[in-house]
């Protein structure tokens, strides 16, 4: 349980890029099946999940007492 109260800014964000990912997938994706990404939900949704967390991460205050 630690674990996830240590990490769960990052948990967050790749929910909500997951849920992006799948939406993206759902509203705008390609539909016959010629666009490598946008035409199949078990991709978009790990892209969504990265992208995600990486904007999350953008946005963490980082802890700077190692240096």
């Amino acid at each position: 349980m630690n674990v996830i109260a240590k990490y769960k800014v990052e948990i967050l964000g790749l929910a909500l890029g997951a849920t992006g990912g799948f939406l993206y997938y759902y509203f705008v994706g390609c539909k016959n099946g010629t666009c490598m990404i946008a035409s199949n939900p078990m991709v978009t949704i790990p892209y969504g999940a990265l992208l995600g967390y990486f904007i999350v991460g953008l946005f963490k205050k980082r802890n700077h007492e190692n240096n």
